[in-house]
């Protein structure tokens, strides 16, 4: 597990393995979902649902201001290659799918992905998708008010408590915009 990971996620953190004897897997499966999933026939389903998942979670962070750079696209490939113990290849193409569902849908399934992917991910997991969220956010420097707001909404659809979310927030304090602009005021 690469160094950029570790930072995200605490070690031992893998994707859901299916569980025979559990409820059908594409039970709730939104569209944007089912899409990602079915280009990566090679994995699991509910391995492939996970990715999927979270991979739109990032991209929904990062298309938060209208745009999604080759910074954020970058930490977000690092992101679902280390913690999906993907090759360069399928995580690219996971991430590709993911902003295209993204732009595509903009607005449409943010919430219900955001709510399918809360329902299977571990706590853990939740907290590498919102901590991996303001990493993608920071990547070309700064976190604007708009991604700032999206990872908010996307903490509140995550059931994390708002303690656990400042405490995630406080490593970026130093990117948000709104912060800057107010100490730019207040040297002024």
């Amino acid at each position: 597990m690469s160094g950029f990971l570790e930072r995200l996620i605490r070690p031992g953190i893998e994707a859901p393995t299916p569980d025979p004897a559990g409820p059908d897997p594409n039970a709730g499966e939104t569209e944007t979902v089912r899409r990602i999933v079915a280009r990566l026939d090679s994995l699991a389903p509910d391995r492939a649902r996970f990715l999927a998942g979270f991979a739109y979670v990032l991209a929904r962070a990062a298309h938060a201001d209208l745009e999604i750079s080759a910074e954020e696209t970058a930490v977000m490939e690092a992101a679902i290659r280390d913690l999906g113990q993907l090759d360069e290849a399928q995580a690219v193409l996971v991430i590709q799918m993911a902003k295209l569902q993204s732009r595509a849908r903009f607005g449409t399934e943010d919430y219900l992905v955001t709510r399918e992917f809360a329902g299977f991910a571990t706590e853990e997991q939740k907290l590498a998708v919102l901590r991996a969220a303001f990493a993608v956010g920071a990547a070309d420097d700064e976190i604007s008010s708009e991604e700032a707001q999206t990872i908010n909404e996307i903490a509140y659809e995550l059931d994390i408590d708002r303690p656990t979310l400042n405490a995630i927030r406080e490593a970026y304090v130093d990117k948000f915009s709104a912060i800057r602009a107010a100490r730019r005021l207040a040297r002024a």
